[in-house]
């Protein structure tokens, strides 16, 4: 038996989609399904109950329109505040979620001090989750707008704009005498090699977006492949869906990648 519905990321804006042109790159025979909740963004600044009937309103729907066979929350936010929710309310669907990559941070940081980049919420929420070894201490910083930064001027900002925009958060981290930081917002992808050239050589920089990719891939292959698209299946649907009218700046990243747009 094989699956051929797609495979579904979420997030606010555009921050989620570099995991799903990743996955979507290593498995051309999938389809894949990207779902952009404009009309909510930004979801850092959202309380975690009212977020988690955000996502279940907005899965409902997705069932309603792709039925996907597997569901990646391409926001640690989101990820944070309605992972177990969701895993409730749709107990026939694979969710991944994703978390800052703070175990391998803590793991190799030489002076147990490891940084953490996100939203609001990220930060205020991680705490009280299981995410390092002992003893590591953790600097929180929220980053709301650079979230903005992203999803807003990214595209049009300069090299010396993009580093101006990282360059303040590395400089607290060496305050902090902290060798690791951990990219805890999916938004922070885009500006990820300015990150790595502002923190060299004394603060190594970790991402999830191979982790995550290798995890879905690891669900599609359980109970002997059932949730693989045929073999030769031939994808005709790259869809990115948006939660409000699509503007030009969605209609020119759908075009950009070959995806079909449409309204959910």
């Amino acid at each position: 038996m094989s699956d051929n519905r797609p495979v579904t990321f979420i997030d606010s804006g555009i921050g989620g989609l570099p995991y799903c042109v990743d996955f979507h790159k290593k498995n051309p025979q999938e389809e894949v399904c990207y779902l952009a909740d404009t009309k909510n963004f930004p979801y850092g600044s959202r309380e975690k109950e009212e977020l988690a009937s955000i996502l279940v309103s907005l899965t409902e729907k997705l069932l309603e329109v792709v039925n996907p066979k597997l569901i990646v929350l391409a926001c640690n936010t989101a990820t944070i505040s309605a992972l177990s929710s969701l895993r409730s309310h749709f107990p026939q669907i694979p969710f991944v979620g994703t978390v800052p990559a703070l175990k391998p941070a803590s793991k190799i940081s030489s002076n147990r001090k490891v940084g953490v980049l996100g939203t609001m919420r990220t930060i205020e929420e991680i705490r009280g989750l299981n995410l390092t070894d002992d003893n590591c201490e953790i600097y929180g910083i929220a980053a709301p707008e650079l979230v903005e930064f992203v999803e807003k001027h990214f595209d049009k900002a300069d090299d010396n704009e993009k580093t101006e925009a990282v360059r303040k958060y590395i400089n607290l981290l060496r305050a902090q005498g902290a060798d690791s930081l951990v990219l805890g917002c999916t938004h922070f992808l885009y500006l990820l090699e300015d990150f790595r050239r502002a923190a060299s050589p004394n603060i190594v920089v970790y991402d999830s977006l191979d982790g995550i990719t290798k995890r879905v891939d690891f669900l599609l292959d359980e109970n002997g492949g059932a949730l693989r698209a045929e073999k030769d299946f031939t994808p005709s649907h790259r869809l990115i869906l948006t939660s409000e009218s699509a503007d030009t700046f969605w209609q020119e990243r759908a075009m950009a990648l070959e995806f079909n747009l449409g309204f959910i």
